[in-house]
């Protein structure tokens, strides 16, 4: 992912409560030069840092509620495309409270930076915590700037971002904020990772192996995952696909990556369709491209029959799963370009397994009933119309829970960066609406769907008001509202433990968003998202931003839930 373009650090005024020549000035001057946006809540560990923001440079800042929200605008502004971002909070509490969004961030492997004041240099006072030590803990490294070497530092910083593909902590100590460093200097660009060439006699004997594979396959199949979609492999996978006959697929995280979707399967793994994954069973050979193959995309080891020879190819130091039985480690796209090559030089011909398959059919999910047995809103036919009416340019962002299984099923999107699940990482909930600010600034021409459950929605609604503030019109947020926990009631309810802590009294959460400003509807039948169909009609400069608060039944579990509770049963 390139660096976002460099905002020129000209001043948006000429009156400042600071010397321009500070440590703050240093920091947010030279993190202007790789960053086009900052999200945060201020405080006093940031707030000289925030004033020289203003006052020296043209990044955009972008206030929330929450200090956790900070970390996941920054995080989504990522994910949706937007490049490197700043998330900032202030010492202590600001920032012991972004650490769940810190460790999310860290698992995904998402390059941000998190801007925080830190304890004075003469020691830690009595509300002072080790910063250092929490942030290594969650797998996060600390750069602390001083007076000497501010710029120097938040370069270094930006770069083992980049590098490394991580959040890193910048730490600026209270008594140092203010100090007088003289002119800021100009520090060199941040060095970018290089592609990963597969390299060695025993390198280009795998890729020939894959390609020898390939050509003799009978139902040759492509995977590919978030990686792929870093490495810009896209084309090349597709010429691969067509070279090959190959049907392909993605993860959850790189759906919309090939170019033919008259060819592709659509997501595998618990969000994938059951006809679909049946096909993908059926591979003799099946090469996988930038995908880690966690345990949710391989079905819990169920995703390719025995006999299927799986090749992957990524840039870990190893295979990822036990099923793998051959590894190349290289970028996707040189990858694909190579094995491509090979295929051209034996003269193979593609197998013309994909033109004999019925495609669209396998692609099909059960579009449920009207509403369920209990009375309640079948979320299944809730989401198929929802899709239905989506606008087109759109960015679905989702928190974690039960119901991410809908989103992912019924709403396709364009590419992987339109389709981001903050929080599924590190099995968290709670941080979907703060992504809504985020991504409506990386892409400000897109609706911005929000999905998100009354549990997490519970946790993060101090945001709701960034959310309907920075997205206004171009924001739609979908609760599905079932009163409880529901991947707990699914998971243990299911075994018998008592359900009575995983519910939660019925929220009129149409009525909180129309305290925020937003437009609020309950929905308990399908011709009540008519409202939606009215909404996605209008310009988004004539519309609020609209909360569905969709009531539905717990009763109806999502196929990758179902899964989840085979494997623990």
């Amino acid at each position: 992912m390139p660096v976002a373009s460099p905002s020129p650090a000209a001043p948006n005024s000429p009156v400042s409560a600071v010397s321009a020549d500070t440590v703050s000035a240093h920091v947010a001057v030279t993190l202007a030069r790789h960053v086009g946006q900052v999200f945060g809540v201020m405080g006093n560990g940031n707030a000289y840092f925030l004033d020289a923001l203003e006052h020296m440079t043209d990044v955009g800042y972008t206030a929330v509620r929450h200090e956790a929200g900070a970390v996941v605008a920054a995080d989504a502004f990522f994910r949706a495309g937007g490049g490197l971002a700043v998330a900032t909070a202030t010492y202590g509490a600001g920032f012991t409270n972004t650490l769940t969004a810190l460790a999310e961030a860290v698992q995904a492997r998402i390059p941000l930076i998190l801007l925080v004041g830190d304890e004075p240099t003469s020691g830690r006072r009595p509300w002072g915590v080790d910063q250092i030590a929490l942030a290594s803990a969650v797998g996060a490294r600390t750069y602390t700037v001083g007076r000497t070497d501010a710029a120097a530092t938040a370069a270094i910083a930006v770069e083992h971002a980049l590098v490394g593909r991580v959040p890193t902590v910048l730490a600026i100590p209270y008594d140092v904020a203010a100090l007088n460093a003289g002119p800021v200097p100009e520090a060199a660009p941040p060095r970018l990772p290089e592609p990963v060439t597969p390299r060695g006699e025993f390198a280009a004997q795998a890729i020939r192996d894959a390609a020898v594979a390939l050509a003799g396959a009978r139902r040759p199949f492509l995977l590919a995952g978030r990686g792929a979609f870093l490495a810009g492999a896209g084309a090349a996978l597709g010429e691969l696909a067509d070279a090959t006959g190959a049907v392909t697929a993605s993860t959850a995280l790189g759906r919309g990556i090939f170019p033919r979707p008259d060819f592709d399967l659509g997501v595998v793994g618990g969000f994938g369709a059951e006809g679909a994954m049946e096909l993908v069973r059926e591979a003799d050979v099946a090469v996988v491209f930038g995908a880690s193959l966690n345990q949710f995309t391989m079905r819990f080891g169920a995703l390719f029959a025995p006999g299927t020879r799986v090749i992957q190819v990524d840039l870990a130091p190893t295979a990822t799963h036990p099923n793998v039985g051959s590894y190349i480690r290289a970028d996707a796209t040189i990858a694909a370009r190579a094995i491509g090559d090979e295929l051209r030089a034996i003269d193979a011909a593609p197998s013309g397994r994909r033109e004999s398959v019925d495609i669209p059919a396998l692609r099909a999910y059960d579009a449920g009933d009207a509403i369920a047995p209990d009375g309640l809103l079948d979320p299944r036919s809730a989401a198929a119309r929802i899709g239905e009416l989506l606008p087109e340019n759109r960015v679905v962002v989702s928190d974690g829970g039960h119901f991410i299984g809908w989103a992912n099923m019924y709403w396709p999107v364009s590419a992987p960066d339109r389709m981001m699940m903050i929080g599924t990482a590190f099995q968290s909930i709670g941080l979907g609406i703060a992504s809504v600010p985020g991504a409506a600034r990386a892409r400000p021409d897109a609706t911005i769907v929000l999905t998100t459950g009354d549990g997490g929605g519970l946790m993060a609604l101090a945001d709701l008001e960034s959310a309907v503030r920075v997205a206004g019109g171009r924001g739609l947020a979908l609760v599905w509202n079932d009163a409880a926990y529901g991947a707990e009631v699914n998971l243990y309810g299911l075994k018998g433990l008592a359900e009575a802590p995983m519910l939660i009294p019925q929220v009129d959460f149409a009525a909180v968003a129309r305290g925020f400003g937003a437009e609020g509807v309950v929905v308990r039948s399908l011709p009540e998202l008519d409202r939606l169909a009215e909404w996605a009609a209008a310009p988004s400069s004539d519309r609020p931003f609209l909360l569905l608060d969709l009531r539905i039944s717990g009763r109806i579990i999502a196929p990758y839930q179902q899964e989840i509770i085979r494997v623990n049963s």
